[in-house]
């Protein structure tokens, strides 16, 4: 689904990002992990295109993201709040959304319908402007917007930060039957590494922008992760 070929990001003479090869398979949860300044967003930018590599490329689906636009209709993604619309309701950003989308406010409720206890009442219905909302309630409204649609390909940057204990629980069972029931390319970065264990069954370890670790998610990866970043 998603091939990284020679792929390279340098600015000046720091090259924060260099990945020889790493290929993610359809359907796949897939995790990426490691210390600030590893290279994680740098690696999320370049898979939507919201920065050039320096050198190499990447294909969503035999597209190459940086030479045309056809890898949008089936990719979404929550990077952070600067997604938002800080001035929309979160039901008026989730019918922008369903527009760019192709789906219409019947489909965009029926979607939202299915998240009731992931708002958890404070989200829909309250009049406040996203702008005005917590910081963990900004991310829900991201999170779920990046399903409209039915994307074959959703790329989460940090999901688990600002939320509290009970939305973290309901969005690991939500990331994990989208790659389990439905077949969705899951790409979620994290420094919770138990959480991203739980949600994952495949994890990358970047550490200075090099691939270090590629593993397989079993009942030792969460102890293997620690003793890593333990040193």
């Amino acid at each position: 689904m998603i091939t990284i070929d020679n792929l390279s990001k340098t600015y000046g003479s720091q090259t924060v990002l260099n990945i020889e090869s790493l290929e993610i398979p359809k359907g796949q949860s897939f995790g990426l992990v490691g210390n600030n300044g590893a290279g994680k967003t740098t690696l999320f930018s370049l898979l939507l295109d919201l920065i050039q590599p320096s050198t190499g490329h990447i294909k969503n689906n035999d597209v190459q993201v940086d030479k045309s636009e056809d890898w949008k209709p089936f990719t979404s993604a929550f990077i952070d709040e600067s997604f938002l619309i800080g001035y929309l309701t979160p039901e008026e950003y989730f019918y922008f959304i369903g527009e760019l989308r192709g789906r219409n406010r019947a489909d965009v409720d029926s979607l939202l319908a299915n998240f009731t206890d992931f708002f958890h009442g404070e989200i829909l219905g309250q009049k406040k402007y996203l702008r005005d909302l917590s910081k963990g309630n900004q991310k829900k409204v991201g999170i779920v917007a990046s399903f409209i649609g039915n994307p074959e390909v959703v790329i989460l940057d940090e999901p688990f930060a600002n939320l509290d204990p009970t939305t973290q629980i309901r969005l690991k069972s939500i990331i994990k039957d989208l790659a389990a029931k439905e077949g969705v390319t899951v790409l979620v970065s994290s420094h919770d590494l138990m959480h991203v264990t739980e949600v994952c069954e495949r994890i990358v370890v970047l550490n200075k922008g090099e691939l270090v670790k590629d593993i397989k998610t079993s009942a030792e990866t969460l102890k293997e992760l620690e003793t890593f970043f333990a040193g």
